[in-house]
């Protein structure tokens, strides 16, 4: 077991900069470093709110809007706060030293496992960033007042401004096709399209 302070807050006029969590190891603390950079730079990254301030955030908007924050649980990094049906409900990221995944159901499917936590909440969005694009859910959240509830993913709820450079780097991305002509781009370019490489 690796024990290490990282930080864990975009803003640390809030809250202490740092949170101390357990890594099962080098791998899975390298995991993590990276994909903090890139929550960083996503701007649905909320960092170390708690549950009832994601409620207060994620309170009024539409289904399906959500943000990532830090785990109030010491075993886990991560949580998805999501807008449903039946309100806020709060979703813990699992991880290992390779891969995240949703906490699901016991009962219920195992869900699918990505080496990026921005993939992840790719999987559960609408195709083509097609907000009021119909989708089949493929997970569900289990909810003891109201059973289980789908959950869909359609709009992350942003911390600030998002840099026009950003916003340029997320269409690019979005689009399969752009990929053969990275080749041609400046090294330069080439290196920052790699450092976020999502479409949200």
């Amino acid at each position: 077991m690796v024990r290490q302070s990282i930080p864990m807050s975009h803003d640390n006029s809030r809250r202490p900069p740092l949170r101390c969590k357990t890594f099962t190891g080098m791998r899975q603390h390298q995991l993590i470093l990276q994909t903090l950079a890139k929550l960083q730079q996503s701007g649905f990254y909320w960092g170390a709110i708690n549950g009832r301030e994601a409620q207060a955030l994620l309170e009024g908007q539409a289904v399906g809007a959500f943000l990532l924050r830090d785990s109030s649980d010491a075993h886990h990094f991560f949580t998805l706060s999501v807008r449903t049906q039946r309100g806020t409900k709060n979703l813990r990221v699992q991880c290992d030293s390779a891969s995240f995944w949703l906490e699901s159901d016991p009962h219920s499917q195992t869900q699918p496992r990505f080496d990026c936590i921005l993939k992840m909440v790719q999987h559960y969005m609408p195709p083509h960033g097609d907000a009021q694009a119909p989708v089949p859910p493929s997970c569900y959240i289990c909810c003891s007042d109201a059973g289980k509830v789908p959950l869909l993913l359609r709009r992350p709820l942003t911390c600030g401004l998002t840099s026009l450079k950003h916003l340029c780097r997320k269409t690019v991305n979005g689009h399969q096709g752009a990929c053969t002509e990275r080749q041609q781009l400046p090294l330069t370019i080439q290196e920052f399209l790699g450092e976020y490489d999502a479409s949200i």
